[in-house]
């Protein structure tokens, strides 16, 4: 038995891993990362970075699913999963009363057979710095915008922390999360999170991890790599909302962050303006189109890519411009050790898995690459 009664009673199987002891996990994380990296030598295995076993996750993506009853957030007819275990108690009471609300209101769920419905997913996130949260309705059409709109201020009077609350348009008839259109209820258009004291922003569109306290000590460890060999110019692609490149920031240091999706750009520009950092820049352009175009090479490089990984476009430009050192934090070893035998110019010097996610199969990894 674990201590999660929806995967104990089969309603939810996601985390196919809560029932193995966490060493257990962590080993078996370990050993795989093993296989995949052994080959190329790493000079140094660090400790791995445990989590913490329950509340440790700050965003839920619920589905919502039409029952007699009402909406349901869950992915069973039978049950909601608005008490999951990976939530803590501030977040599971946060949706116990959005979904009581929707049902009040007497919102209909998407169904996906009958094409019918409107409410397709929940999305909520909460700030660990203030307890703030975000609310985001993934609708199908535009239509029950105006009775959320206006029954708006009952579910804020019922969950005070919520902060900022938007509809997302996602017409598609696919398995999409979430569409181009984004309709604010609230003047309020941001979270707040702090890391390691650095202020970081988190906007409905914006990719931020989902395990802060680990994210924490990921950003930190990546900063003191960084900082051993004191660079002048350190380039992040994939930067995202600005983790990385603000952790490395430095008075004589120069920075530039890459990162395709603007919402992010956005919220690193607003960490930078607030700790008043002048000589860092972020630019909202695809990793390739910057690499193609990009001036005189970083001492450091840190690339966090997708879980599909660097590919071979963007690993001949990095052994064309041979930065001396880089970082690759990874969320998928498989890429993670092509990428590496593609930059063939490059020793692996260090590793460190980072356990971003209990329960399951995945991991990150830092890794740090020094030419030969």
């Amino acid at each position: 038995m674990s201590f999660c009664s929806y995967f104990d009673t089969h309603v939810c199987r996601s985390c196919s891993w809560i029932d193995f002891h966490y060493g257990e996990q962590i080993k078996q994380k370990e050993d795989h990362l093993h296989t995949l990296l052994d080959p190329f030598k790493p000079l140094e295995w660090l400790k791995p970075v445990p989590s913490q076993l329950k509340g440790f996750r700050t965003k839920a993506k619920m589905v919502a699913t039409p029952t007699r009853e009402g909406v349901v957030l869950g992915i069973s007819e039978e049950s909601s999963l608005i008490e999951c275990p990976l939530y803590d108690l501030s977040m599971q009471r946060a949706l116990e009363n959005i979904q009581q609300w929707l049902r009040d209101l007497g919102i209909k769920a998407y169904d996906v057979k009958k094409r019918k419905g409107e409410l397709k997913y929940v999305l909520l996130t909460r700030s660990t710095s203030n307890g703030s949260m975000m609310l985001r309705f993934v609708l199908r059409s535009h239509g029950i915008v105006p009775r959320l709109q206006n029954d708006l201020a009952k579910l804020l009077e019922l969950s005070p922390e919520l902060k900022v609350v938007t509809a997302n348009i996602q017409p598609v008839h696919m398995a999409i999360m979430e569409g181009d259109e984004e309709i604010f209820f609230t003047e309020e258009r941001r979270l707040e999170e702090r890391l390691n004291g650095i202020p970081l922003y988190i906007r409905p569109k914006s990719f931020f991890q989902t395990n802060p306290d680990v994210a924490a000590k990921l950003y930190r460890s990546a900063s003191e790599w960084a900082d051993e060999s004191k660079p002048k110019r350190l380039w992040d692609l994939f930067c995202g909302v600005g983790g990385f490149a603000l952790h490395c920031a430095a008075p004589d240091r120069e920075i530039v962050g890459i990162e395709i999706e603007s919402e992010s750009i956005a919220c690193a520009r607003d960490s930078a303006a607030q700790i008043e950092l002048q000589n860092i820049r972020f630019e909202s352009l695809d990793a390739a189109s910057f690499s193609a175009n990009a001036g005189e090479k970083p001492d450091v490089l840190i690339v966090n890519p997708p879980r599909r990984g660097l590919g071979e476009q963007i690993c001949k430009w990095i052994d064309k411009i041979r930065p001396p050192r880089i970082l690759y934090s990874s969320c998928n070893a498989l890429t993670l050790a092509k990428d590496i035998e593609m930059l063939g110019a490059y020793r692996l010097n260090r590793v460190q898995l980072f356990d971003m996610f209990p329960h399951t199969v995945h991991y990150e990894v830092l890794v740090e690459l020094t030419l030969g």
